[in-house]
């Protein structure tokens, strides 16, 4: 699927990302709560700069998570066999993303108006669990 090499420069750099989010957020939640002090108010609507680091890691998130059912896909499409699945591991993730999607879907606001706003903030996990839930299908 991939060569060895190119694992080894993915896993890298998705350790070096995971530790830069692990260190730029904590700060920026440090920044936040010692500007207490000098509150700005805002809008509902807007996004401030931690909302908007959750919502790129959620999207970022989703990107990896969708991508990580490609190469089992690839290697039973290639040996056109299952041969080697763990079913259990794929039905439990496929309860896991369906049980998961449906949380976020029944927590939904009962008012219309902020429906949309609730969805495109939780579509990156929307799209997370339930795009891979349709892959696992492929799978199994």
């Amino acid at each position: 699927i991939l060569g060895s090499k190119s694992l080894k420069n993915f896993c890298i750099t998705w350790i070096i990302v995971c530790i830069a989010l692990c260190v730029i957020l904590p700060c920026q939640l440090l920044l936040r709560n010692q500007d207490q002090t000098t509150v700005i108010e805002r809008s509902n609507n807007s996004l401030d700069m931690i909302e908007m680091s959750g919502f790129i890691c959620g999207y970022i998130s989703c990107v990896f998570y969708l991508g990580s059912r490609f190469p089992q896909l690839y290697k039973n499409f290639r040996r056109r066999s299952t041969e080697g699945t763990s079913y259990l591991l794929f039905a439990l993730a496929m309860m896991g993303n369906c049980t998961y999607g449906l949380s976020l879907v029944l927590k939904m606001p009962a008012t219309e108006s902020f429906r949309a706003l609730y969805f495109l903030h939780h579509l990156p996990w929307l799209i997370g669990s339930f795009g891979v839930l349709f892959l696992d299908f492929f799978v199994s």
